[in-house]
């Protein structure tokens, strides 16, 4: 079974570089803010509530993820992780983009495109 996802059956997955893989990774990924959203049942003692009042992972001094072992770089709430966590493509354009910055390589940054409204 592949972990990548089936281009035949996911429209987004044309642009998952198959050549990344999270075993070869930082978990840059787990420096990101993630929100909790209804569904998710992650332990009260991983979260902390932002000055908005929303809730999401809490994250340590320096940045990483409470819930990332940082002895293998591994969740350690892997099947009860976010959402936001499982929504994340592993190779797609966003995660690119969180490993070049890490790494320092120049021309990160995911393009966007803004429509002008000629009304």
């Amino acid at each position: 079974m592949s972990i990548h996802p089936d281009v035949a059956h996911d429209p987004y997955a044309e642009s998952i570089d198959p050549s990344v893989h999270c075993n070869t990774c930082e978990a840059v990924c787990c420096r990101l803010t993630v929100y909790i959203l209804a569904g998710d049942v992650v332990p009260s003692w991983l979260t902390v509530h932002d000055e908005h009042g929303m809730e999401q992972m809490e994250r340590s001094d320096d940045g990483w993820c409470v819930a990332l072992d940082r002895n293998t770089m591994r969740c350690t709430i892997y099947e009860a992780r976010p959402g936001v966590c499982r929504k994340f493509a592993m190779g797609g354009p966003y995660c690119r983009d969180e490993r070049d910055t890490w790494f320092g390589k120049p021309g990160g940054g995911i393009a966007i495109t803004v429509v002008a409204d000629h009304g």
